[in-house]
């Protein structure tokens, strides 16, 4: 079974805000769908949290590796990709695009195979996972109404992020942020909180992240994510070694080398790879293993869609420490994709698709009014 071709679709129109101190706007392509096409007629999905005219040019660029190349061996191949674009790729929109191609190669795996993608990665430990609603941080008042109606709708653990958090050089604004939250969601709920230090001229360094993080332990708070700048690895040491509340990080980081020195040195109490960034389902599993090893929780970061959702929901069948998984609260990149759609069970906990690859059909109609290029999707040779 040989690949065809590979089309890329954006998402346009309704992306969500990111609390980026750029704050994205609806039209952002931030996101990009991927479509691996074979000579037999099966197609693969996958997706990429990059700008999408990014990803259409990266695979151009791999074409000539790609072509003609079997669709049912994905790590392979995906491989074959990295190891060939070692001056081009290694972490920035190379690295992002492959993502997307290794994950639509193992959703043709599946298909073809008959089986789920985590049990051909390994086995099927859980049948369904608590997720985790995930939404920006806001002022107080709207922070209690906000987690209120999520704890009300069946989450039972929301994560806290970005905003105003950390950014007005007021801790007591911080704190009540939080406290808000807290209320909000009632003693029943989870609260994890993400400050965002990838952003852009992030101010708060070492003592910062060590007051907050003492403030978050006295709020019961499950963990404290992207305290720091994403570079800044001996930071990382310390604060994790002081922090009452675990720490958490990853998400800007790509393919299991650049993982290494965080997990090895005892940087990260929870590592989370994206999916859609870090080289796709392949890479994803062998940094889960190399967490595992390491006695580190690997919880995937999911910021993305409907497909780097149905990605990690396959990737949480598989790891007994993946117990959790991000689903972005209210965005249609995941909520307005698929035929069906994803429903919280009474326990507040998502099934993971038994089905054939991902396990999850993405619907023409629902795609087309995200997409300007949908048809690229299901048909080969669509403009």
């Amino acid at each position: 079974m040989k690949i065809r071709t590979i089309r890329v679709a954006p998402l346009v129109g309704e992306t969500p805000k990111g609390g980026w101190s750029q704050e994205l706007k609806p039209d952002d392509a931030i996101h990009a769908l991927v479509a691996v096409h074979t000579e037999d007629g099966v197609t693969g999905h996958g997706s990429v949290f990059t700008d999408a005219g990014l990803v259409e040019r990266a695979v151009a660029f791999l074409e000539p590796l790609w072509r003609g190349e079997t669709a049912l061996e994905p790590e392979r191949l995906s491989e074959k990709l990295h190891q060939n674009t070692f001056w081009t790729g290694r972490g920035g929109a190379i690295t992002h695009a492959i993502s997307g191609i290794d994950i639509a190669l193992w959703d043709i795996l599946g298909q073809v195979t008959g089986q789920p993608v985590g049990r051909l990665m390994g086995g099927r430990i859980r049948e369904r996972v608590r997720p985790y609603a995930s939404i920006l941080m806001e002022d107080p008042p709207l922070m209690h109404d906000r987690c209120a109606e999520l704890a009300a709708k069946g989450y039972r653990a929301i994560k806290i992020g970005w905003g105003p958090f950390g950014r007005r050089g007021d801790r007591r604004h911080d704190e009540a942020i939080v406290r808000a939250a807290r209320s909000g969601a009632g003693e029943g709920v989870a609260i994890c909180v993400d400050a965002g230090g990838s952003d852009a001229h992030w101010p708060n360094g070492l003592k910062w992240a060590l007051e907050t993080a003492r403030m978050l332990g006295d709020h019961g708070v499950m963990w404290f994510e992207e305290a720091l700048h994403p570079d800044a690895l001996d930071d990382h040491i310390e604060l994790r070694r002081q922090s009452p509340v675990p720490l958490a990080g990853g998400e800007c980081l790509t393919r299991r080398q650049t993982f290494l020195p965080w997990i090895a040195k005892g940087a990260l109490d929870i590592v989370q790879p994206d999916v859609t960034k870090v080289g796709g389902l392949s890479e994803q599993r062998r940094i889960a293993w190399l967490a595992q090893d390491f006695g580190v929780k690997y919880i995937g970061h999911g910021w993305n869609t409907a497909l780097g959702l149905a990605a990690d929901l396959q990737l949480a069948s598989v790891f007994p420490s993946a117990e959790l998984v991000e689903y972005i609260a209210g965005s249609p990149y995941v909520d307005d994709l698929t035929e069906g759609g994803f429903t919280l069970d009474s326990d507040g906990c998502l099934p993971i698709p038994a089905t054939p690859g991902l396990g999850i059909r993405l619907d023409p109609d629902k795609v087309a009014r995200l997409s300007p290029q949908a048809a690229r999707m299901f048909d080969p040779d669509a403009a």
